[in-house]
């Protein structure tokens, strides 16, 4: 039987050419109704990345691109006085959308990252006293410049773990790279690609991920990673509850796109990198340099029960 994701993938790495996990990884993110964050040097590829994967979910899309002096208002929305009708009239911003791309998030001041954090985490906004409902499916996929560049602001911590996922695109392999240099601009084919699906259809695969079965062997073995980095000195401080619950999500989705109904410690390990590296930080500076090296090390370190 053809897995319900096979057109979305396929249609997917006919443009997103060598990055297969990362196209899978961000749908396991998707599914597992979280936000994503995608870390790497401008033109490799993270916005054509989050395009194509709004065009090919049949989702309503917005970007916002982050600069120093955007404004929460340029985000949420913003009440206009109707001189006609004497009232306020609230005009929603573009974070009233199904997939938002927060486009160089670490460009803008802490105060309009900030404008992002209920949104994400409420799946809501409140503006001048009212709560606004975001629609469904909703998703941030937010792209940032390595921090070492100019004129960035770092993301929080308490804004790092409100992704449910960081990955990085990397540069293509030669074959990749030969295919993108001699073929057609990428641009034009995002603009012509057909939904594979819709919001409804994506709403209802994220009720399926949860049904994935977890078993007590395999919740002992989340545990155990968690307990490790607690108790780990290599880490400045261990995971959090909520680290684990995302990293429970992201296995069930990664289980279920490989078409199975219980997840493995496999699926645990595939994820790893993606949940944890942005949530760990190594007391040692040399590791600091290499975030996905901590997460293999975790493995290496947790034995599977």
């Amino acid at each position: 039987m053809t897995h319900p994701l096979h057109n979305v993938i396929t249609q997917a790495e006919q443009i997103i050419l060598g990055k297969p996990r990362q196209i899978r990884l961000a749908l396991a993110c998707m599914l597992a109704r979280g936000h994503l964050l995608i870390e790497d040097l401008p033109g490799v590829g993270k916005t054509t990345l989050v395009h194509v994967l709004a065009h090919t979910l049949g989702l309503q899309f917005q970007r916002i691109q982050f600069t120093s002096d955007l404004l929460p208002a340029d985000i949420l929305g913003v009440s206009v006085y109707q001189r006609d009708t004497s009232e306020f009239v609230f005009h929603p911003g573009p974070i009233f959308a199904q997939m938002v791309l927060a486009d160089e998030v670490n460009r803008a001041t802490p105060k309009a990252q900030s404008a992002l954090l209920e949104a994400m985490e409420e799946q809501q906004v409140t503006i001048e006293g009212a709560t606004r409902a975001l629609p469904a499916p909703f998703f941030v996929i937010a792209t940032q410049n390595p921090t070492h560049q100019i004129g960035t602001f770092p993301l929080p911590e308490s804004q790092l773990d409100r992704f449910l996922m960081r990955i990085q695109m990397g540069y293509p392999d030669a074959q990749a790279e030969r295919g993108l240099l001699s073929g057609v601009d990428r641009r034009e084919i995002v603009a012509q690609l057909k939904p594979q699906m819709n919001s409804a259809e994506l709403l209802e695969l994220q009720q399926r991920v949860k049904q994935v079965a977890v078993s007590p062997a395999l919740l002992d073995y989340v545990q155990a990673i968690l307990r490790h980095t607690r108790e780990s000195t290599l880490y400045h401080h261990g995971l959090s509850p909520r680290a684990g619950l995302s990293l429970l999500a992201a296995a069930r989705a990664w289980a279920f796109l490989d078409g199975r109904n219980a997840v493995l410690p496999e699926d645990v390990q595939a994820v790893l990198p993606g949940v944890v590296s942005h949530r760990l930080q190594s007391t040692d500076e040399r590791a600091k340099q290499n975030s996905d090296s901590l997460a293999h090390a975790l493995i290496e370190a947790v034995a599977i029960p």
